[in-house]
């Protein structure tokens, strides 16, 4: 698999979520970014995401997911966001 296909299966499967995502294979690296993990707990948000790739983790098409989650408010001043102030993220 390739990083646009996992970001294609998660945009899919998670409305009104933002993804970055890096790796190829079966090894990924995904930031996701939505209101959707506001008031989740971090063991919550990961079992979120995780949830959304299920078929293809049980599968083996992807064997592992290193995942880091953030609202809005907190990706704009996450060390991965690169942009200033957060804009055009």
């Amino acid at each position: 698999m390739q990083s646009s296909d996992i970001k294609a299966l998660l945009e899919a499967r998670l409305e009104d979520c933002e993804f970055h995502i890096q790796g190829e294979g079966c090894n990924f690296q995904v930031i996701a970014i939505g209101e959707v993990f506001a008031g989740l707990s971090p063991v919550k948000r990961q079992q979120l995401v995780y949830g959304a790739l299920s078929d293809e983790i049980a599968s083996g098409a992807v064997h592992a997911v290193s995942l880091k989650t953030y609202t809005p408010a907190q990706w704009a001043g996450a060390p991965e966001n690169n942009t200033p102030s957060g804009q055009g993220a």
